[in-house]
């Protein structure tokens, strides 16, 4: 019997499995600062400029982006020997440990990294909102004003109402008489 060979395609695997996990920090605000009236652009972009330095600052955001996408990673690794474990227990029960282990650890690294995946995307938008509320604080202090988008949301559906029933009488019963005998 001939081994297969599968290093490649599973490192490609786990390589795209855990990109999934990697946490960017922000690039800028999502808010819209406005400047005062009759500040010159110059005096505007010098505030911008400041504002968005010390938002990266105050929030650390390379720290928590890095400490985010280790967790992911974390996560993913435990998912991947975790599913190794119960898969190698269950292959025992049925006679082939082995390829129980390699099923489960396929399995363990696919939950695994979409947990990490959604606790990196969650720790994505709590950076950004602590991001945006710096440089708002920061905008705001130098006089300029912030506009904030609307939020996304969803309208509620709209409730159907019947209108009410109609009843309608059958249309009456022509009885005729039968002949008269005469």
């Amino acid at each position: 019997m001939k081994p297969i060979r599968v290093a490649i395609p599973v490192s490609i695997v786990v390589a795209l499995a855990l990109g999934g996990c990697a946490v960017v920090p922000p690039s800028g605000p999502s808010v819209v600062a406005l400047p005062r009236s009759g500040e010159p652009l110059n005096q505007f972009q010098q505030d911008d400029y400041t504002c968005r330095d010390y938002a990266f600052h105050s929030t650390d955001a390379s720290g928590a982006a890095q400490s985010a996408t280790a967790n992911g990673v974390n996560s993913a690794a435990l998912g991947t020997i975790g599913g190794a474990a119960v898969g190698a227990l269950i292959g025992a029960a049925t006679g082939n440990p082995a390829a129980g282990a390699a099923i489960g650890a396929g399995g363990g690294l696919l939950v695994g990294s979409s947990a990490g995946a959604n606790g990196a995307q969650a720790s994505a938008m709590g950076m950004q909102a602590r991001y945006d509320a710096a440089y708002a604080q920061c905008m705001t202090s130098k006089g300029n004003t912030i506009s904030q988008p609307p939020m996304a949301g969803y309208a509620p559906q709209p409730v159907y109402v019947a209108p009410p029933p109609r009843y309608v009488a059958p249309p009456p019963v022509i009885m005729y008489a039968p002949y008269p005998r005469y």
